[in-house]
């Protein structure tokens, strides 16, 4: 399958790096193609800016410093998103990477005279949300999980119909042990390409 790990974290050495790290290498070994988009490395600009949005209806040539995402984009057949949950959901790099690239004629079309937009990766198949919380299930169950939200329910209707989501979490990690984080290195692998088929 071809797969689009888009990575959000700015410490290279965290956590997180170690997920990505394992997540890229099993994923590899199981003969996907993979895409990884390291967007804190890579210095990925997140903004969105006023004279941007007023390109919201235009296409994605009018944005040519995005033609690479664009590319990646109509290229895979499935995204996992590696990044850690903050405050309740996805760090503004991420946030600010789906504002400015899952754009028209790109993830959606708004044909003339419709009152809905229509979507455009139909080529993407699986969403898979592999992340971090410092608090406990129940404190981000209570929170309503945004994060969660905006994958499996925005990203996910942009996609395919049969497309389907899944999230991976390990939750507390604030108060996980040595051995906690271990175990999950050891499974994640595992856990991402089962969600992939």
């Amino acid at each position: 399958m071809k797969t689009l790990v888009v990575y959000a974290h700015p410490v290279e050495g965290s956590f997180n790096s170690c997920v990505r790290d394992v997540v890229v290498e099993y994923l590899s070994q199981q003969n996907h193609e993979v895409r990884l988009r390291d967007l804190y490395a890579e210095n990925f600009d997140p903004f969105l800016s006023a004279n941007e949005r007023a390109l919201h209806h235009t296409p994605p040539s009018t944005r040519p410093e995005l033609a690479r995402d664009v590319e990646d984009l109509r290229w895979c057949e499935a995204i996992v998103f590696v990044y850690p949950t903050w405050w309740s959901g996805l760090p503004a790099m991420l946030k600010g990477w789906i504002d400015r690239t899952w754009m028209n004629e790109v993830a959606w079309v708004l044909p003339s005279g419709a009152n809905t937009i229509r979507p455009q990766l139909i080529n993407i198949r699986r969403l898979v949300a592999v992340t971090t919380h410092g608090s406990s299930k129940f404190v981000n169950a209570m929170q309503g999980e945004p994060g969660k939200r905006i994958i499996s329910r925005s990203i996910r209707v942009m996609c395919n119909k049969f497309c389907r989501a899944r999230w991976i979490a390990l939750y507390s990690l604030d108060n996980s042990t040595p051995a906690d984080r271990e175990k999950h290195l050891a499974t994640i692998g595992q856990r991402v390409v089962r969600a992939l088929r």
